[in-house]
């Protein structure tokens, strides 16, 4: 297994680093991973989550999804961790250049990183269907039911859902920045996710590094694997 000492040579010797990261990133903030034994998708719910978070089942049953939706993807408490707080310090130093995320949190912003890819948008920005009027995650927290807007259009949070296309302008960035990158750095991710999973072929830098705490497919590849906590890692560097 390779060691934090050999990560942070890396980075020493790049000048472009992207980071692509999933929920491992957030789970140290204590946001459940979906797929984990004790995530989303090992719960018991009348439908299953992949059913209650798709574009279909929102504009059937809007009202079932936002609860769902407010009790089980929501977490305004959660705070960045180590893990965000490094990547965005490498960003202020000028050796990141972006990151790339699966995750709808917002963390990254909020440790203090500008470039970042939302793939799957983020929770914190909501918009009425209707007339376009944005609204703030606090708004969804405090509403009750079916949030509506001042036009009595539904709001629908900013997230892609199952069945819905990833943002073009989000999608091309994203691999604009993993293309041009000498470091990838992938955290946090089990990369079975497509069409997301798939950005990694795109790379065609020096170092690919992956940091998770179990294996990828992106392994065989990598000149670096580490099989840890992305926050213990990152703490250290």
């Amino acid at each position: 297994m390779g060691t934090t000492e050999e990560l942070k040579k890396i980075i020493s010797e790049s000048r472009n680093i992207v980071f692509f990261g999933g929920a491992g990133v957030s789970t140290e903030s204590g946001i459940p991973d979906f797929r984990s034994k004790d995530g989303l998708y090992a719960q018991k719910y009348a439908y299953p989550p992949e059913t209650v978070i798709s574009h279909d089942f929102f504009l059937r049953n809007p009202a079932e999804f936002y609860r769902f939706y407010r009790e089980r993807m929501l977490f305004p408490s959660a705070r960045p961790n180590a893990a965000h707080l490094a990547l965005a310090r490498l960003e202020e130093e000028g050796r990141l250049s972006a990151v790339v995320t699966q995750n709808i949190d917002g963390l990254h912003r909020a440790a203090g990183s500008r470039k970042v890819y939302e793939l799957h948008g983020s929770v914190l920005r909501n918009h009425c269907m209707r007339c376009g009027e944005f609204y703030p995650l606090s708004y969804i927290l405090q509403s009750e039911g079916i949030p509506r807007c001042d036009c009595g259009g539904m709001i629908k949070p900013d997230v892609v859902l199952y069945g819905e296309s990833l943002d073009d302008k989000v999608v091309e960035g994203a691999i604009g920045a993993i293309a041009r990158a000498d470091t990838l750095i992938v955290g946090g991710t089990s990369l079975v996710v497509y069409p997301a999973a798939g950005f990694l072929d795109f790379f065609r830098g020096k170092h690919l590094v992956v940091v998770n705490k179990t294996p990828t497919q992106a392994d065989e590849n990598a000149d670096l694997v580490i099989n840890a906590s992305i926050g213990e890692v990152f703490a250290a560097l």
